[in-house]
């Protein structure tokens, strides 16, 4: 096998002294894989180091069980043990005590309305009002820096006030029917089944004070009928800790004879974007060397043909793996008009960097979280300190995608499924895998990506559009075709043609390397056959999970070779690019052999997608991303616009 030998290192990639080594961005590869090396990064791999231990929320409460949670032992989407069920359409005579939220998901409360009253003590795609984590800044009050430990404490659910106007707009509210003729002496209670994940205001002439579970109201209040608003301490990290709902339970005692009325509420999931999304905010590293800036440079070009801005450039960190120390993600409730009220969430990685560390002991490129928190936006971390660090390269977000909606086998999935690679011999961050688990509406997929030495989801497989009944297909790394494309070359005279020309490995070692060359790398070969085994398996997963036809794979030509104990590509793996509008992807320049003024890796690309409508854009990332064990997608993100499909009708 000719060249290359650097090994993806942690941020910033510099030459390593030893001609036969590159640099790894390590993506928490074994310690002994890598002694010799370094320790890695990410999408490559991770980098720097970020996140609050499982012992913190975000509104610095505890996350481990304490007694008995604060639900009703229902699972998501389940309507649990009700008390006072209504029959759903059904129309009941209005009781004087009456207790009613947003049951009907259409943004208002409505006492004359009886579908605000059917079931508003059951959860199930219909019926269940929605509330949600209050953990965004809506008044920008948080700082950017600080430690660890104490930065995701900072947000708007963590005092006991609410912060403006655009912080009321984050609460649900909740309404008592007034009961005019409540005798003297009436008084009433409003408890909640998990006061210590919520917090409960009254409003009352604009002004909103807290109601602890339990507070008294008097004869007048119970006249005159109250208004609640409601905000969650944060998402549901762990369902066997806490399952996302509240019971809220309205009780008027008329000197001795009680009465109740209960609503079920449940706050949002934390939901990721899938590709088909359009984009509204992409970002890459800005690093202030040549490679950084041809790439950028590309990738500005493709955003301006797409109509989409220029990524935004992110220059707090010296980490060129965007894709991996963050990962956008988003939550949402019923608002006016049957809209979406939606909060941006993006999420810290897990990955540590500096585990011996009390306070930094994260990957501090993910810190952008908290530099991006501000109205609407909220930030999130998820870490288990006892991990020390350990396989760390599944905890980088290049490891985390969304498979695009679909229904299969009678089951509906609108807003898609997190698709995760797992290794059977890694231990990823087990508190993340349950706080993404624990959101239930995106259901994880997991398939085999022990062969990859980086173990990465996104080094062989991507979604875009298409115009077919699923309405999307899957884009998969196929080397056994690269292979075929090759050979077809020798055999009409083109062998000696070049490849990767102007190209090295480490700065110093040429990967210039003709055809013939590269079929005769017996290295080379066996990994790309041994490649084409492995995705085809990745493969038969989806296709078993999603209903998934040959149909809908497109298979993008590139090929493999060994590198340390595990798989990477050895031309620019094309489908690891940014689709960055529904008609426009950014793919990693191949530098394949040029056949009459042609590259044909390039031409293969473009002519498979341009029936799809996709104009396929090039960018420069060999010498940054590439030579060290990533490509275009590892090296960029992006904010999606937020789904028109409710996660909510999917009853999960």
């Amino acid at each position: 096998m000719r060249g290359r030998a650097l090994a993806r290192a942690a941020p910033l990639m510099t030459p390593d002294k030893h001609p036969t080594k590159r640099f790894v961005r390590s993506r928490g590869l074994p310690c002994a894989a890598l002694a010799s090396v370094l320790a890695v990064s990410a999408c490559g791999g991770s980098s720097e180091s970020p996140g609050a231990p499982l012992t913190e929320s975000p509104a610095g409460s505890s996350t481990e069980p304490s007694g008995t949670p604060g639900s009703s032992g229902s699972k998501p989407g389940s309507p649990g043990t009700p008390g006072d069920t209504k029959d759903p359409g059904k129309s009941t005579p209005p009781s004087d005590v009456d207790l009613r939220a947003d049951t009907n998901r259409d943004g208002t409360i409505d006492f004359d309305d009886a579908t605000d009253d059917d079931a508003e003590d059951a959860w199930d795609e219909k019926h269940g009002a929605v509330f949600l984590a209050n953990i965004d800044d809506d008044q920008g009050k948080c700082t950017a820096t600080g430690n660890d430990v104490d930065l995701p404490k900072c947000n708007d659910a963590a005092d006991d006030i609410v912060n403006g106007d655009d912080d009321a707009l984050d609460l649900a509210r909740l309404k008592t029917r007034p009961f005019a003729s409540a005798p003297d002496g009436t008084m009433g209670t409003i408890t909640v089944s998990a006061p210590e994940r919520v917090r409960l205001f009254r409003v009352k002439d604009g002004a909103f004070t807290v109601l602890a579970s339990g507070d008294a109201l008097t004869t007048a209040d119970v006249r005159a009928g109250i208004e609640l608003a409601i905000e969650g301490r944060d998402i549901v990290r762990d369902t066997k800790v806490w399952d996302g709902f509240v019971d809220v339970t309205f009780t008027v005692d008329r000197n001795g004879t009680k009465e109740t009325d209960k609503v079920r509420m449940r706050v949002s999931p934390l939901m990721t974007y899938h590709h088909l999304l359009p984009t509204e905010t992409t970002y890459v590293t800005a690093l202030n060397i040549a490679s950084s800036i041809a790439t950028r440079n590309d990738l500005a070009a493709a955003a301006t043909a797409a109509g989409v801005p220029a990524p935004k450039n992110v220059t707090s960190t010296q980490d060129q793996w965007t894709q991996d120390f963050f990962e956008t993600a988003f939550m949402s409730m019923p608002g006016p008009g049957g809209e979406q009220h939606a909060m941006r969430v993006n999420i810290r990685s897990a990955n540590e960097f500096q585990p011996n560390s009390s306070t930094n002991p994260l990957r501090s490129a993910g810190k952008l979280v908290f530099a991006l928190r501000g109205k609407d936006n909220a930030a999130i971390q998820q870490y288990d300190p006892s991990r020390q660090g350990q396989n760390d390269t599944l905890n980088s977000f290049g490891n985390l995608e969304t498979v695009p909606p679909y229904t299969n086998g009678g089951k509906s999935y609108p807003l898609g499924r997190i698709l995760r690679g797992s290794i059977a011999s890694y231990h990823p961050d087990q508190t993340f895998l349950t706080m993404m688990e624990s959101q239930s509406v995106q259901t994880p997929i997991y398939i085999d990506t022990s062969w990859l030495l980086v173990g990465h989801v996104d080094e062989t497989l991507s979604f875009v559009k298409a115009p077919n009944a699923r309405g999307w297909v899957v884009l998969a790394n196929d080397p056994t075709l690269a292979k075929t494309m090759l050979q077809q070359q020798v055999q009409a005279g083109h062998g000696n043609e070049p490849m990767f020309v102007g190209k090295s490995w480490d700065g110093r070692t040429s990967a210039q390397v003709t055809i013939s060359e590269v079929l005769a790398d017996t290295e080379v070969m066996q990994a790309s056959a041994e490649a084409a085994t492995e995705v085809a398996g990745q493969l038969a997963i989806l296709k078993s999970e999603i209903g998934l036809t040959e149909d809908e794979i497109i298979r993008i030509p590139y090929l493999h070779m060994p590198y340390s104990q595990g798989s990477i590509a050895y031309q620019p793996g094309m489908v690891n690019g940014l689709y960055i509008s529904p008609t426009h992807f950014v793919a990693p320049d191949p530098h394949g052999p040029v056949i009459g003024g042609q590259d044909i890796f390039k031409a293969a690309m473009e002519t498979k997608l341009a029936p799809l409508g996709i104009t396929v854009h090039w960018a420069e990332d060999w010498d940054l991303y590439h030579a060290n064990m990533g490509e275009v997608h590892c090296g960029t993100n992006a904010t999606r616009q937020i789904p028109e499909a409710k996660w909510w009708e999917s009853g999960r």
